[in-house]
């Protein structure tokens, strides 16, 4: 049976996350993928990964989506699927999520998640944060979703950025609830 998982990128730095995640996924059987990606996220994925790297991003993805196709399939409730996870997410995102200005597909398809109960995942980027953003962060709390801004986890002994990032990305999907069989190795704890 497919699962479809929706994958929102916005203008936040960080576009590697969005990209690790889509490559993870995009190596997992019955998987099908739903990108949309915001006119920020598109300036900063060339920014940070190079020219070429948006026609990568796109080709990583079952389906794409324009960011102003609100009639789009996971603009819908009756488009059944397992979850969203938005990668990065700008506070901007974040905030029009937590306040359902759904002016364009990303935040929309968020909505949707949230109205229907399902998994939302926000790899919320920015420091440090004033009140404004962590009262939008607990407003989608409150509604649903998962804040999970994308820290390291250093007990890990991470050897590259690669490795940093790759780990927050299975943890970020993880967070969807489904067994995927991409988790991050759980954590065995200290020796006494």
């Amino acid at each position: 049976m497919t699962q479809r998982i929706v994958i929102g990128m916005s203008g936040a730095s960080g576009a590697g996350l969005g990209i690790r995640i889509l490559e993870v996924l995009a190596g997992v059987a019955g998987v099908e993928t739903h990108l949309v990606i915001s006119s920020a996220a598109e300036r900063t994925i060339a920014h940070e990964a190079g020219p070429g790297a948006l026609a990568h991003v796109r080709a990583l993805a079952t389906v794409v989506h324009p960011i102003d196709a609100i009639g789009a399939t996971i603009a819908s409730g009756s488009f059944r699927t397992v979850g969203m996870i938005v990668a990065p997410c700008s506070m901007r995102t974040l905030s029009a999520i937590a306040y359902s200005q759904s002016d364009t597909l990303l935040v929309r398809a968020a909505d949707v998640h949230l109205k229907e109960r399902r998994r939302l995942v926000l790899l919320a980027r920015e420091t440090p944060l004033h009140l404004g953003h962590l009262r939008a962060m607990v407003a989608v709390t409150e509604m649903g979703a998962i804040v999970a801004p994308p820290v390291p986890a250093f007990y890990r002994r991470p050897e590259s950025i690669e490795a940093m990032v790759d780990a927050i990305a299975r943890r970020a999907i993880d967070h969807l609830g489904n067994d995927l069989g991409v988790s991050p190795e759980s954590w065995g704890g200290l020796p006494p």
